[in-house]
């Protein structure tokens, strides 16, 4: 990948003679999937990075885990080895477009899908470690210095599957308004967010699980997991602000057509709430998390899914070869499955 080669970084940090700051200000979590999975493709981490300070902060995102480019963000280890990274390196220019701000009280959220960045197959089955890279290179007015936050590492053993994987495309926001882009970015991240946790929740629980059954009934875990593991990768569409068909009417939230995978959001999107919001008072049934309409339609491009019915409750009633099928399970369910464990 290339960006206007103004300034070389590498993945390492600039100018390393620079000082490194504790971050005391930044709060770094990391979730992963179960302790012990069958395949790479399960290894899906969702990271949150949250200013607890009184000002805004402002960090470059490349390279550390607020990037969710194909880039590295985490260090893997194997037996105290390296795991060789396999992704993309690259050069950018130092505009404000490349930073990050970070408001007080504001918590940034980014999935990570690390199956095919690292050389899994030569290090061969077994524990891994998964190390987030936290050094932040801020902008400030007298030189580009470094903060490090402190985040723990996550082992994750992985016991049969560990073939290479290829580098697939991901969806493109191609909305022009920088306020409506920057809105869809969060909500395509939250997307990923929730069909990570809930394929991490089928892979732990399995299909005996009450609120499995409620929303799947006899479907495969693999099954259902596989359109989550999909949408977890993010697909390779291109996310829209502009209604390019006519099909907003002031009651659509957004639409995918089928012939490219592409999605197109209407104005209400722009009215729904952060995955957050699910921990404060917004109710799984009310439909109205930016991040499950997101999956909810990524669900349509990857998939194949249809809109048999609207609403989890109705959604449950579904025949089992319904639920598979309609898109709003896939919301319902992950928004359900956030709540009940992330909140």
């Amino acid at each position: 990948m290339l960006f206007r080669p103004l300034v070389a970084l590498t993945l390492f940090g600039i100018a390393l003679a620079n000082p490194i700051k504790r971050a005391e200000n930044l709060e770094v979590a990391v979730t992963g999937p179960a302790s012990s999975v069958k395949s790479i493709d399960e290894l899906k981490f969702t990271s949150t990075v949250t200013n607890t300070g009184a000002e805004a902060i402002k960090v470059l995102k490349y390279g550390t885990i607020l990037d969710e480019l194909p880039t590295r963000s985490f260090k893997v280890t194997k037996d105290g080895q390296d795991v060789e990274f396999k992704g993309v390196k690259m050069t950018i220019d130092l505009n404000d477009d490349a930073y990050t701000v970070i408001q007080p009280g504001q918590t940034i959220t980014t999935v990570h899908d690390v199956a095919q960045l690292f050389d899994f197959e030569s290090a061969g089955a077994g524990k891994f470690s998964f190390e987030a890279l936290t050094l932040f290179p801020m902008a400030n007015e007298a030189a580009l210095t470094k903060v490090q936050a402190a985040a723990p590492s996550v082992e994750v053993e992985v016991t049969e599957d560990v073939a290479t994987r290829q580098i697939v495309k991901r969806s493109t926001n191609v909305c022009t308004s920088s306020s409506l882009r920057s809105y869809i970015d969060a909500a395509y991240s939250e997307g990923r967010q929730l069909a990570s946790v809930a394929a991490s929740y089928i892979s732990s629980r399995g299909t005996g699980d009450s609120l499995y059954r409620s929303y799947w009934g006899t479907n495969s875990a693999s099954t259902v997991g596989g359109v989550f593991n999909r949408v977890a990768s993010g697909g390779s569409s291109t996310l829209n602000c502009n209604d390019a068909f006519g099909v907003c009417d002031g009651n659509v939230i957004a639409y995918t057509l089928t012939s490219t995978g592409n999605i197109y959001f209407c104005s209400i999107f722009y009215n729904e709430v952060a995955n957050t919001n699910l921990c404060r008072g917004t109710s799984v049934a009310s439909r109205n998390v930016r991040g499950g309409t997101v999956l909810h339609e990524l669900t349509h491009a990857t998939s194949g899914t249809d809109d048999v019915i609207y609403g989890c409750a109705s959604d449950q009633g579904l025949s089992n070869s319904q639920k598979v099928n309609n898109a709003d399970n896939y919301n319902c369910f992950s928004t359900q499955v956030y709540q009940n464990t992330q909140c």
